[in-house]
């Protein structure tokens, strides 16, 4: 049900809202959060420009640090230059490209702080997780410097401060209410959704990029993926360990790795356990080629310790590709009865559910098409055009028809 905001009228909700979308900024490299944007924009465009003016607004990153020389590599430099553009140029686009506009929409928590220079009672937050503030709502699990528990404190009072908050998932919106971050009547959930793109129905083009990333597909090979970035919560030492386990019974096993490179602790592990050889590692990819890359893949893994929703996980279940995620509440959420769960960090339960799922085709072809069928049903659950037709809905509540005098005073937050 949707919460009743007590200071909106009739008159705000009945008008045409032209609608602010915060996006996060691109060579910040969130794909996650970059494809949550596009994918909202592409579905107000087509499905509800009638209803919605929106608007993106997101500045061009300016580098600062990182354009001097040799400091294009440094993390201390990139870390700078990201701060300058969150907490300094991002407020100031704001300043001079957000008038006019009834509501506004911050598609990822991390850049709530903007909540502080925009009409408060106009913003909806969307909370993905709680990882951006837990330093300072569970110190005990997350230990950080000052400067990073400063940037986390600002962050909150956004949080905070806005007048509803989207909460991807049932687990992310309970743990944000049980903590006391935010009141239950100003949360809501919209989970997210799933590109139609994700299908199990083969593109040619597609294949071709899989085949020139993978080499050519064929059933002499068990392709184990894992989908996302190497972040500690992730758990990358989980999958490489259990990998290295089913290799042991699987000689023609290989890890498909999508997200970036390995850091260094990860790599030594490779080394270590022997994988090198059969461990490839891909980029980001293009949704296309990425659905090509499921479609060949016997499972997908997710072994990860926390997640706010898990998309890898619809993502692989609409090409019809098995999963085996982390028994979490969030992705219990979104996998339903058509995934295998696994506790976390149970290496010996991980590679005995691998190595189940990978012998099911041959062994137990009819629990097999049951699986794929289960799976498919289970992603048809999730769409960004019902994500989009909610919003709508919710930018309705939150616009305001005094925008002017609101947002004059919001700029005294500069």
């Amino acid at each position: 049900m949707t919460p009743e905001l007590p200071y909106l009228n009739g008159a705000a909700r009945t008008r045409r809202p032209k609608v602010g979308i915060i996006c996060d900024l691109l060579d910040e490299r969130w794909y996650s959060m970059d494809l949550v944007a596009e994918m909202l924009l592409a579905n107000l465009e087509e499905r509800f420009n009638a209803e919605v003016t929106a608007v993106r607004l997101r500045p061009g990153f300016v580098k600062r640090a990182t354009i001097l020389p040799r400091l294009d590599r440094s993390r201390s430099a990139r870390n700078l230059d990201r701060l300058l553009n969150r907490y300094w140029y991002f407020p100031r686009y704001l300043a001079s490209n957000a008038r006019g506009l009834d509501a506004f929409h911050i598609v990822d928590h991390s850049y709530a702080h903007l909540v502080h220079c925009l009409p408060a009672r106009n913003v909806i937050v969307t909370c993905h997780d709680l990882d951006a503030i837990r330093c300072i709502v569970d110190p005990t699990a997350a230990r950080r410097s000052m400067p990073f528990r400063a940037i986390a404190q600002r962050i909150l009072a956004g949080l905070r401060k806005a007048a509803l908050v989207t909460c991807v998932s049932n687990a992310t919106r309970d743990e944000l209410v049980n903590r006391g971050i935010v009141p239950a009547e100003r949360t809501l959930v919209v989970h997210n959704g799933v590109d139609p793109v994700f299908s199990p129905i083969g593109d040619v083009c597609a294949e071709r990029q899989a085949d020139a990333l993978l080499g050519a597909g064929g059933s002499s090979r068990i392709d184990i993926l894992h989908v996302g970035s190497t972040i500690a919560r992730k758990r990358i030492d989980i999958l490489l360990r259990s990998f290295a386990a089913v290799r042991k019974s699987l000689s023609n096993a290989r890890l498909i790795r999508v997200g970036g490179p390995f850091d260094h602790a990860q790599s030594e592990l490779l080394r270590e356990l022997d994988l090198t050889d059969s461990v490839i590692v891909l980029p980001f990819l293009d949704r296309r080629t990425l659905t090509a890359v499921y479609r060949r893949a016997a499972m997908l893994v997710l072994p990860s310790e926390r997640e706010g929703f898990g998309l890898p996980i619809i993502e692989a279940l609409a090409c019809g590709t098995p999963v085996i995620a982390s028994d979490l509440p969030a992705l219990r959420e979104v996998g339903g009865t058509a995934a295998v769960y696994c506790p976390v960090g149970d290496v010996p339960r991980w590679s005995a559910a691998m190595l189940a799922l990978a012998a099911e085709p041959l062994a137990r072809p009819e629990t097999s098409r049951r699986r794929r069928q289960q799976g498919l049903a289970q992603a048809a659950k999730f769409s960004w055009s019902a994500y989009a037709a909610k919003m709508v809905e919710l930018y309705r509540q939150v616009a305001s028809p005094h925008r002017g005098s609101e947002y004059r005073q919001a700029r005294g937050a500069l």
